[in-house]
């Protein structure tokens, strides 16, 4: 009975640690986009797109300012949801990257069908 309750209790402790316990670090490269926006048109993956048939100039950066969902795009589709340091204070180290490609070093982890990376700095690549 003892190994049982000392079973369910590992179990239990793994469980209550979340996802972080299973976060693998790792570098991302890829394109820095506003996630909300993506999600309503896989076209707009840069700073200027366009939002309701209309070109919006700054639209990601705008949405970053605000606190939307900030993501990289990595070139093989997957989307990595930015948190951490890098999303703090409404994105603030991130608003001057939208659209640019980066790389980013972290703690990837998978949950409710997303995938996050937690870092708080990153590499510019290219404009």
């Amino acid at each position: 009975m003892k190994k049982l309750y000392a079973l369910l209790s590992a179990v239990a402790l793994v469980a209550m640690s979340g996802p972080s316990a299973f976060a693998a670090t790792e570098t991302i490269t890829g394109k820095l986009i506003d996630q909300s926006c993506y999600n309503h048109d896989k076209n707009a993956t840069g700073n200027d797109h366009k939002m309701g048939g209309k070109d919006v100039a700054g639209c990601a950066a705008m949405c970053a300012k605000k606190g939307q969902p900030v993501a990289v795009l990595t070139g093989d589709g997957k989307v990595y949801t930015v948190k951490g340091g890098l999303a703090a204070d409404n994105n603030a180290k991130l608003v001057a990257h939208m659209g640019h490609t980066v790389s980013i070093t972290g703690d990837v982890a998978t949950a409710d069908g997303g995938t996050t990376i937690t870092a708080s700095d990153l590499k510019m690549v290219s404009k």
